[in-house]
This record gives structure tokens, sequence and C-alpha cells, in this order.
């Protein structure tokens, strides 16, 4: 049994934004980077190119998602969203070394920052756009279960946070005369950002894997079957994965031996119902067995 899904075409629209955000943001921290020559907001310039290349990503890759399963793909190809995220937290990293390079150049011959103040000023607006489009990403990845639009919004914040850091970096140096601390500070970024990349290679290398599902919702799945199984039922061989925003799950019934074929089945749609019901975008599996045969209890390995 499946539950409803909302149709990953829809989710397009997210990615056409962070596509817009991308484009705006390189304008605006360009445009800071040119009339100060700091080697911070640079950092930041970069690493909007990746947001825009993760947001084109994430566009195709949504709408590959979208499509219905196939003879080749009977299971969808909502996994993906997984090389997607994948990317993005590769083009992170990626980014992150060009940033530890060009701050590392500028450590060892410094150069005076020109007009802070409209170079903060710019750089804020285009923070401003990030946040406002990473909120709006990460709620609609959460709502929805997309881990496309989850690691674009992880990754828009983490660019907020960075231009932060740049922007306190370039104003101390403007205070101070440490023209040091602006590829001290990129350096910084750079090291923020490989967090941040290799958090989202993580989880989707996890996804590629076929990793069970969260702990919390296992526990939902077992709060699910806990009325059954204290009502002479049982429920044994339980998996679970998730393949982007759908979520699979398998488990083994076991009725009494005496139950008609039809009892036991209605049994099984209830189960399922009850899941389907419990947690969003699932497909449930189950197989009906007799509690009384002992074959039934040695039927749990995945080489069956």
């Amino acid at each position: 049994m499946t539950s409803n899904t909302t149709n990953s075409s829809s989710l397009a629209r997210y990615a056409w934004i962070s596509i817009a955000a991308a484009l705006i943001t390189i304008v605006l921290k360009a445009v800071a980077y040119l009339v100060t020559g700091s080697v911070g907001l640079l950092s930041d310039v970069l690493e909007s190119f990746v947001n825009l290349a993760g947001a084109l990503m994430a566009l195709g890759m949504l709408t590959i998602a979208a499509r219905p399963a196939d003879e080749n793909h009977a299971y969808g190809h909502s996994k993906a969203e997984y090389f997607s995220s994948g990317v993005e937290g590769t083009l992170i990293l990626i980014a992150a070394l060009g940033i530890g390079a060009a701050a590392v150049h500028r450590l060892i011959t410094p150069r005076q920052l020109e007009q802070v103040g409209m170079g903060i000023g710019v750089s804020i607006a285009a923070s401003l756009v990030n946040l406002f489009v990473a909120r709006l990403l990460l709620r609609a990845g959460r709502q929805y279960g997309s881990i496309t639009l989850e690691a674009n919004a992880g990754h828009l914040l983490t660019d907020v946070w960075t231009s932060a850091g740049v922007v306190f970096g370039v104003g101390a140096v403007a205070l101070t005369g440490w023209y040091w601390l602006d590829p001290v500070i990129a350096l910084m970024v750079a090291a923020n950002i490989v967090g941040s990349g290799g958090r989202i290679v993580y989880k989707s290398v996890s996804g590629l894997m076929d990793a069970a599902l969260p702990e919390d919702e296992r526990a939902i799945l077992q709060k699910v079957l806990e009325p059954y199984m204290q009502n002479g039922v049982a429920c044994h061989a339980i998996r679970t994965r998730q393949s982007g925003r759908r979520r699979f799950i398998s488990l083994h019934v076991l009725v009494p031996g005496g139950w008609t074929v039809h009892k036991g089945h209605g049994m099984l749609e209830e189960i399922e119902a009850s899941v389907c019901k419990t947690l969003p975008n699932v497909t449930v599996f189950t197989h009906l067995e007799p509690l009384d045969d002992p074959a039934s209890w040695n039927d749990t390995e995945l080489d069956r």
C-alpha cells in the first residue's frame, strides 16, 4: 500500500526561486568584492556560484524524481534527489579549496581594502536575500520530505553565516588596519564550508546506501504496530529505507494458523493503512505467515 505524495514537479518552483536568488547574490557580492578588493568577499562570490550550480542541479534532479515508475524503474525515480544533494555537497567542498587557496595567497601578499562601507552594505543585502530563500526552502523541504530542498536550504544558510563572518572580518580590517584579518576570516569561512559540504555528502551517501529510516520514524512505526502485537499478532523482519521523499517499509505479519486467508488479508490491509496514515510518502509491503509454523519464525533474514 502506498500513501499519497506531493508530485516532485511541484517542488521545481522552489529550485527556480533558488536559481533567481543565486543570480541576484552573485551580482551583489561581485560588486562588493570589486569595490573593496576583499578576498573574504571574493570567497562569498565563489560560494554563490556554487549555490547557482547546486540550484540548477536541484532543478534537474527534481524534474527526474517527478517521473512516474516505469518498466525499468519499478520503484520510481525518487533517488535522483540524492545525486543532487551529493553533487551540491561536493561542489561546496571544491569551493572551500578555492577559497582557501585565495586566502593563503592574500595572507602572503596583504592588500589594502577600499570603500569598505559600500562593500559591507551590498554584502548584507545579498545575505538577506539568501536568508529569506533559505527559510522558504527549508520549510518546503521539511514539509514535503525533500532532501534536495533541505540540502539547498542548508547551503544557503551556511552562505548567510559565511557572509556574516566575512562582513565582520572586513569591518575589523577597516577599524584596526590589520590586513591579515581578511584572509584569516576567509580561511575560517572555508573551514565552515567544508563542514557543511561534508554533512550534505554524508547524508546523500547514506540515502544511496539504503540506510534505515531515522530512529524517530522507526519508533513511530513500532508504536503503530504495538496494538496489533498485543492482540495475538506478531511482526518481525521489519526493514525500512528511504529513497528521496519516498519511504519503503517491509515486514512479516504472523497470525494464528486457523485464520482464513480473507481474515489474514484484512489484517494486513488494516496494518498497512495505519502505517500510511501515520508516516507520509510511504510504501508498505507485508508478508503473511502462520504463528504456529516454525519456518515462519526462522524466516527473518534478507537472503530467505
